[in-house]
């Protein structure tokens, strides 16, 4: 039997890359610096880094063939330093890309390190979007895919609008925004229907989360990508 392929998901938050990854077939750890209990598979609780650096002096980063991290997004992301500034997210936060790209480097495996829109400190080698996988969000990510790559997917025009309020305009449509409050921005249910995420109501833990549809799909596009390598 061949033993199913394991992944690293670092600043895991909730589980939403992990989900997907699971569903495309591996098995998956996950490591955050806070406390997740509704963190759906194995956990760490830890710095990432640090158990990053730890997993590669062991060797028992070995046990892996995929590295997906999703380092803190506030200090570059337009969330913080925009029209949300006033809620407490402006503040000085750490960009951390810099540091786990050298150790995702040093762990000598292929891996995906994902931002939002506006973050220049990585290569979108990939860009995906709620639309391409019919979902009630858009949530734009990039990601750098680090020793393997895959075709980037066609990007479907939107069908409307994100519902809600922006810049003094109310507008209605087919997508919510998963974050904040007020504004007519989405419910916790209405947020965990968009993104297909069901296993936690934590509106923090939603905010932050990858749809698993993205993390699906970068799973299965990896999965092929190696056995055409080994075929």
């Amino acid at each position: 039997m061949t033993a199913l392929p394991r992944v690293l998901d670092l600043f895991s938050c909730a589980g939403g890359a992990a989900m997907g990854y699971h569903r495309a077939g591996f098995l998956v750890d996950g490591c955050d610096i806070a406390d997740r209990p509704r963190y759906p598979f194995a956990y760490h609780q830890g710095d990432a880094l640090d158990y990053l650096a730890h997993l590669i002096t062991t060797g028992d980063i070995e046990r892996y063939s995929l590295v997906h991290a999703s380092p803190p997004c506030q200090a570059g992301c337009a969330l913080t330093v925009g029209t949300n500034a006033s809620q407490g997210w402006g503040g000085t936060h750490v960009d951390l890309v810099a540091p786990i790209r050298a150790l995702l480097d040093a762990t000598g495996l292929p891996y995906v390190l994902e931002q939002p829109n506006g973050r220049a400190e990585i290569r979108k080698d990939l860009s995906l979007c709620g639309e391409m996988f019919g979902l009630g969000v858009l949530r734009h990510r990039n990601f750098e895919l680090g020793r393997w790559a895959t075709a980037q997917p066609a990007h479907p025009r939107h069908r409307g609008y994100v519902r809600g309020h922006r810049h003094g305009v109310h507008r209605t449509g087919p997508y919510v925004a998963a974050y904040g409050n007020g504004g007519g921005k989405a419910t916790v249910p209405e947020m965990q229907t968009a993104m297909g995420i069901t296993w936690t109501d934590d509106r923090e833990e939603l905010t932050e989360a990858i749809p698993p549809a993205y993390t699906r799909w970068i799973g299965h596009a990896f999965l092929t990508a190696r056995q055409e390598v080994f075929a």
